[in-house]
This record gives C-alpha cells, structure tokens and sequence, in this order.
C-alpha cells in the first residue's frame, strides 16, 4: 500500500481554494487593458500571490498568535482580491465572470476562517511561550514643523 506524502501547508484546504483564486487574479489581471498595468492589473497580481503566499508563511511559524497574523493578512487579501474582481465587472473588463470568482473567495474565505478557527483552538505554542502575542517597543515619533518666515 502506497503510504500519501504529507507535503504540509499545500494539504491545505484553505490554501489550495486561495491557489484557485489566485489563478483567476492572474488571469484577470493577463486581460485588462493596458492603461491597468500598473494599476489595478499589478494590485490584483499582487493581492493574489499575497493570499497563498501568507497561509504558506503562517503555517511556517510555530506560535499560534504568530500562524494567525499571517492567516489574517491572507483573509485581508482575499477580500482586496474579490474587489478588484468587483471593479473589473463594475468598468466592464470582464463579463459575466463575477459570479462564479466570488464564489471562489466566499469558499476560499469559508475555508480559511475554519483554520483560524482550529488554529485558535489548538494554541499551538502557548504551553512554552505564553498566551501573549510578541510586539515591538513603540518608538516616539517627535515632530516638529518650522516654517519659513515670510
């Protein structure tokens, strides 16, 4: 009997439907019109990859308050994903698309607010680190505005 490799985060449910949603950006993003190429065809590019890419990261950590961090920037780049996909439908770059792309991020979505979920539950480090999430020192911020005489 041939034993599944477990290959981690790509196991995911949450990531594989974000991998789907992020395929569809880039296709979107491969059709808009050349006045978008640095606008809304780079953002949706780059939310896109920023989905999958942050499930991977989370995954990576080993404190709970650390995974979910990046689980809550990747569901916040889910979401900018579904707008753009809304803006593209809204000034008619795509056609009757959008129906069926947020699905895909109303699934992804659902998916992925069910790990955060499980991951909140299991609290993954909490036993040798705490309970209390890392920060850094706030630094002050002095300013002060001279104006030139006039």
């Amino acid at each position: 009997m041939v034993e599944k490799e477990q290959r981690g985060f790509e196991d995911l449910d949450c990531y594989k439907l974000s991998h789907q949603v992020m395929i569809e950006a880039y296709r979107v993003a491969e059709m808009l019109p050349s006045l978008e190429k640095y606008n809304l065809s780079d953002q949706l590019r780059r939310a896109g990859i920023s989905i999958v890419l942050n499930i991977a990261e989370g995954y990576g950590r080993y404190h709970y308050l650390d995974c979910l961090r990046f689980y809550y920037i990747a569901r916040g780049s889910l979401m900018e994903v579904l707008s753009a996909f809304i803006a593209c439908d809204e000034l008619k770059y795509t056609t009757g698309e959008l129906a069926k792309e947020r699905e895909a991020c109303h699934s992804a979505l659902r998916s992925l607010n069910g790990y955060i979920r499980f991951v909140r539950t299991q609290q993954q480090g909490c036993q040798e680190y705490g309970t209390k999430a890392a920060h850094d020192e706030t630094a002050p911020y002095l300013a002060s505005v001279d104006l030139p005489d006039e």
